[in-house]
């Protein structure tokens, strides 16, 4: 879907300052650009009848800080400090929901691979952003097919860390898969089984019991993922973590999605194969309901994943005021 940035009037927080947006640049010998030495996350604030809240936001920093520190990159800020200055970015661009993007990288400083000669440059960055496959795609599910390109094997790339060189792989598995009149796709791991879609972690319902593959070294632990299954569990729908074949995707009663920008998105044909009748199944629609209302304050948190903008909490507010000045 298509993006608009707020280039004339928005404002980005740049190593401890916020700048207009359009003064968020950076050199062309920044070793990030070539080589790819970033992390990133994404975190996504909804609004909601008690105001706009971030949802799950010191767990999205603190796998922020981690996948830095996977890369040694240095911070000079922690998780809870950096979450304040997320919601002070918020408050200065005057949004009620919107996704955000920490991003920590090697900055124009040394040439060659050795990264540690660059300094570290830390940005966060949010904009309004919609249904990541659209908003058919969340009512109505998405074709998607099993991709040529396969996920990397254990102790090749870090995959706990959020790296931006991760997603080279997955760049070549969506285009391949768009330039195929699919949606998405979803890859396998080295040993032939299902591991991720593209951006995403996928779970699989069959027999009313909830399956998704388990952290193996190739693939992401989303937070949203966690969200699920924490969700499920309290529905009394049963979980397994469990390899899982590629042809279970063919015979699957119900696939979905779940990303920070996917969020829960039903799947409705794999290959070609529907998934179930062809349309979202009750168990996904039963658990992005629960998710999104959750998430938007139309049912109680007792899980404590809302984190309000407009905090009056006194620890909160110093620790903006330290980080911010």
């Amino acid at each position: 879907m298509s993006v608009q940035f707020p280039e004339e009037d928005g404002w980005i927080w740049r190593n401890g300052e916020f700048i207009p947006w359009k003064d968020a640049q950076v050199h062309v010998m920044s070793h990030a650009l070539h080589y790819g030495s970033s992390v990133f996350e994404g975190v996504r604030c909804y609004r909601s009848p008690q105001g706009p809240a971030v949802l799950r936001l010191g767990d999205h920093m603190r796998r922020f800080t981690d996948s830095a520190r996977i890369y040694r990159m240095e911070l000079p800020y922690s998780a809870e400090e950096l979450g304040a200055c997320v919601l002070e970015l918020i408050q200065r661009n005057d949004l009620e929901e919107c996704y955000i993007r920490p991003l920590a990288f090697r900055g124009y400083g040394g040439v060659g691979l050795n990264p540690m000669t660059s300094p570290v440059e830390i940005y966060l960055a949010c904009w309004p952003w919609g249904a990541y496959l659209g908003a058919e795609g969340l009512s109505s599910g998405v074709d998607v097919c099993v991709s040529s390109w396969q996920r990397p094997a254990p102790n090749t790339f870090p995959m706990l860390a959020k790296a931006g060189g991760n997603y080279l792989n997955a760049q070549l598995m969506k285009m391949e898969a768009v330039l195929n009149g699919f949606a998405e796709a979803i890859a396998l791991n080295v040993r032939g089984m299902v591991s991720e879609g593209s951006g995403q972690n996928l779970f699989l319902v069959r027999d009313h019991v909830l399956y998704t593959p388990p952290l193996d070294g190739g693939l992401l632990p989303g937070i949203t993922r966690d969200c699920v299954m924490t969700l499920a569990k309290d529905l009394d729908i049963p979980v397994v973590l469990q390899e899982i074949p590629r042809e279970a995707l063919y015979i699957a009663d119900e696939l979905f999605f779940t990303g920070t920008a996917s969020e829960v998105s039903p799947i409705r044909s794999v290959d070609r194969f529907p998934v179930g009748g062809g349309e979202p199944g009750p168990i996904t629609l039963k658990l992005q309901k629960e998710l999104m209302d959750l998430a938007k304050g139309l049912r109680s948190d007792p899980y404590h994943w809302r984190t309000p903008v407009r905090s009056t909490d006194a620890e909160a507010e110093s620790v903006k005021a330290r980080v911010t000045g």
